[in-house]
């Protein structure tokens, strides 16, 4: 076994010198078109799945069911607002050569990085308990296997992906990806099956409407599920030794490369949050099942609505989000620890450890939607440090050289950070005080 696991290592570290290789080739320019671009794919792939979690599922179902095609545009906003900043985090890993938790540790005061260490790792472990429920609740539905064994084998399949990582970044990059497509093609077929109004899709996703406090607050949400702590910590851990720059040229190009990556990339996350919404606008909404309000529930509805082919499709697509943004959950909260502390731990440890909560929670029985939402605060709450930290570094030419934020940049983070904050506080007091 050691022998061929052995041989299986060294292939794979074959595989990634090519991808090098390739990339070096698209860099000097021997290289056009798509088939430049192949070997720098990986990295937004990865960073995206945080971006279609289970949080993203209930948020969006539930604003279609109760809003139907409204709330479209604000999937679009939060969209846009999450590409300029996992760009932003992308670009950190390629000037510095470092990610973002380890600039932190370098440029900022010893209590301040010890204390963003600790609501990260709050964050990540907030994270992994949502996406561990979506998985659960998948296996439960799909296969009848009960909650808590289907939390033990969500856990054990998740670790049997990371140990990819000791083959090089190739092939979780591409087992990620192979995920992230699931998911789309998921949402393609539900999308032939609930055919929704494309003139709605196309004007709801472009005028904005705001309408009660229930919207409002379902907006809020529906950003506080797309905009992720722990994908602006990893992206930038993801690109920052990929493919190592020799000079401030290769450094804009390979930066142009991920630029590209991440629009595809987070164009295909873009698309699977509209379609959840527009497939619960089409299919629920529209026949009166407006108190979509769980995962449980839209999947009970939709098979007698759309039959029971969709309705596994559905779940399908719930359980690649749930096992795929676990795995991402679980490099991000190594990540976090590695680079605030200096310190790691075994990949099964982190893996026990994160799955305790989600154990405890099925054990006694929560309602696994209103666990959701608690995430959903816990990251709301810890979202400005990541952000902030990400804009200060990025404007700083000394740190940054050639790839340091344009002014117009800077700005319009700044603006979608204030936008993202105070929606992030309207949440914290309406979840709090009603």
């Amino acid at each position: 076994m050691g022998q061929t696991d052995s041989i299986a290592i060294k292939r794979a570290r074959n595989a990634e010198n090519r991808t090098i290789s390739a990339a070096r080739d698209a860099i000097n320019g021997k290289v056009k078109g798509f088939r430049a671009l192949l070997p720098f794919l990986g990295p937004a792939f990865i960073a995206s799945i945080a971006y279609i979690d289970p949080g993203n599922f209930a948020t969006n179902i539930q604003g279609g069911a109760s809003f139907g095609y409204k709330l479209l545009w604000v999937i679009i906003l939060a969209n846009l607002m999450a590409m300029l900043l996992q760009n932003m985090s992308a670009k950190l890993g390629i000037a510095t050569g470092k990610n973002l938790p380890e600039i932190c540790r370098e440029h900022l005061p010893k209590p301040l990085t010890y204390l963003m260490w600790l609501v990260s790792e709050l964050a990540a472990m907030a994270t992994d308990l949502a996406e561990f429920l979506g998985a659960t609740l998948a296996l439960n539905l799909l296969f009848g296997i009960p909650m808590i064994y289907a939390v033990m084998i969500t856990g054990i399949v998740t670790y049997l992906i990371l140990m990819l990582e000791r083959y090089g970044f190739r092939p979780l990059e591409k087992f990620i990806a192979a995920f992230a497509m699931l998911i789309g093609l998921s949402y393609l077929v539900e999308t032939i099956l609930s055919k929704p109004s494309f003139t709605q899709v196309a004007y709801h996703s472009v005028v904005p409407w705001l309408g009660n406090n229930q919207s409002i607050m379902l907006a809020v949400g529906i950003i506080g599920a797309t905009v992720m702590p722990h994908a602006i910590y990893l992206h930038s851990s993801l690109t920052q030794g990929r493919i190592i720059p020799r000079n401030d040229e290769e450094k804009l190009k390979i930066q142009k490369f991920s630029t590209k990556e991440i629009l595809i990339a987070m164009t295909l996350a873009g698309f699977v949050n509209l379609s959840m919404m527009y497939m619960a606008a089409s299919v629920f909404n529209a026949t009166g099942n407006e108190n979509i309000a769980d995962l449980k529930t839209a999947y009970h509805t939709l098979t007698p609505l759309l039959g029971s082919a969709a309705a596994s499709v559905f779940l399908i697509s719930l359980l690649a989000s749930g096992i795929s943004s676990s795995v991402v959950g679980t490099m991000a909260g190594q990540v976090i620890m590695q680079g605030f502390v200096g310190f790691t731990i075994p990949i099964w440890v982190r893996r026990l450890v994160t799955m305790l909560p989600t154990v405890v929670i099925v054990a006694m029985g929560t309602d696994p939607t209103l666990t959701l939402v608690i995430s959903q605060v816990v990251l709301s709450i810890v979202l400005p440090f990541p952000i902030i930290a990400l804009i200060y570094f990025t404007q700083k030419k000394d740190l940054m050289g050639v790839l340091t934020n344009k002014r117009h940049v800077t700005i319009l983070s700044s603006v979608f950070a204030a936008v993202i904050l105070s929606l992030n506080v309207w949440l914290i007091i309406q979840t709090f005080l009603g």
